[in-house]
């Protein structure tokens, strides 16, 4: 667990709904690779991402979860309350997906290596979106988590 993610999660919904800033926050990694992807702000292909998930046993929930890059060395890991040594729980490897229509058929590529995803839906707009439905059914179809 210290060196190989145990878990895929996809981040699945409709577009610019935060679903690769969602994963830039937890990670510290921006899924983004390729620069016309950047300069548009949006995705176009898969994005991956790793962050470890520690745990506080001194700190309350939920302050007491936070979360590193992959290369974080267990050894190193303080936490940024209290400065205890913090307890890797879980190596989590991130699959960013598309949200547009026409890129459907890159988020089920996504999800053949997905053992559980998370739906995405901004709270600003009316909700579900076009492409949150299309998602959603797609994980179900598949049975994922």
């Amino acid at each position: 667990m210290k060196k190989q993610a145990t878990i895929n999660i996809g981040t699945i919904g409709h577009v610019a709904h935060g679903k690769s800033t969602m994963v830039k926050s937890i990670t510290g990694l921006a899924t983004q690779r390729f620069a016309s992807e950047r300069i548009r702000n949006i995705t176009i292909k898969l994005g991956y991402a790793n962050a470890k998930i520690y745990k506080c046993p001194l700190c309350p929930e939920p302050k007491c979860y936070q979360s590193f890059d992959s290369g974080k060395n267990d050894d190193e890991a303080y936490c940024k309350y209290c400065s205890n040594q913090l307890i890797l729980k879980r190596h989590i490897s991130f699959v960013d997906c598309p949200g547009h229509d026409i890129l459907m058929a890159t988020m089920l590529n996504g999800a053949a290596v997905m053992d559980a995803c998370m739906l995405v839906i901004a709270a600003n707009e009316k909700c579900p979106q076009p492409q949150t439905s299309e998602h959603l059914t797609a994980v179900e179809i598949m049975k994922m988590k």
